[in-house]
């Protein structure tokens, strides 16, 4: 098995981010910036044809998070990934944050929307990605204090899935209105989710700390775009 060169990347998120997902961006920033930027020209060859998908889905996992944390360091100090001019916000900044070229792979251009739809849910279907991929806002998953391994994916996504969705900031559940509420990271990827289940409540179920009834009303929360960031900043 070709050996993924993680270990920089693992190091870097085990001092900048804590269990909570959120990211001590002023301080990665100023202390571990060129340590980000060499790994990711260490790793810039990596040649996916060469890997299964397991690794491939690992490394991709990692590339990532690991671009879009170096997208806000070089913005940070920022509040948020969506940013407001005069209090309306800035949709075509905000489009760009995924689809601009931030990187180039074995000779290939990649933005994080190239990542995510062209590759990983082309190419590598995993509807626990989701769960997995953090664009570095409060609304997304919590971003783990460890890379993906190959060895370890799947246990690593599995407990993504339930720290997800037993988080009541993302999915909770009123049984006196019988309405379940969940992130909209759900209705976004519904197709990605009903390729493995027969409808979004019976996903989000497999997972629920309570059982759910067969009957839900399924209402989907705001999503918050603010920065994943230490309060302190």
């Amino acid at each position: 098995m070709t050996q993924l060169n993680l270990a920089t990347w693992d190091n870097l998120l085990r001092k900048y981010v804590n269990d909570q997902g959120q990211v001590a961006y002023g301080l990665w920033k100023q202390d571990s910036l060129p340590a980000l930027e060499q790994w990711l020209t260490n790793v810039r060859n990596v040649d996916l044809q060469g890997l299964d998908k397991q690794q491939a889905t690992t490394f991709l996992l990692n590339l990532y998070n690991a671009l879009t944390i170096r997208q806000v360091l070089y913005q940070y100090p920022i509040d948020s990934i969506r940013p407001q001019v005069f209090g309306i916000p800035n949709w075509l900044t905000f489009l760009r944050f995924f689809t601009r070229t931030l990187y180039t792979l074995n000779g290939q251009s990649l933005s994080l929307n190239t990542i995510e739809h062209k590759i990983l849910r082309q190419k590598y279907p995993e509807p626990r990605m989701h769960f997995a991929l953090v664009c570095a806002s409060v609304g997304c998953p919590l971003l783990r204090a460890e890379a993906y391994m190959p060895d370890r994916l799947t246990a690593q996504l599995e407990d993504d899935c339930q720290r997800f969705i037993n988080n009541p900031d993302k999915v909770r559940y009123d049984a006196a209105s019988q309405t379940l509420y969940c992130s909209k990271i759900f209705k976004w990827y519904k197709t990605d989710f009903l390729t493995v289940a027969d409808a979004i409540p019976t996903y989000i179920g497999r997972y629920f700390k309570d059982p759910l009834p067969p009957a839900v009303t399924l209402v989907y929360l705001p999503y918050s775009w603010a920065l994943n960031q230490y309060p302190s900043s």
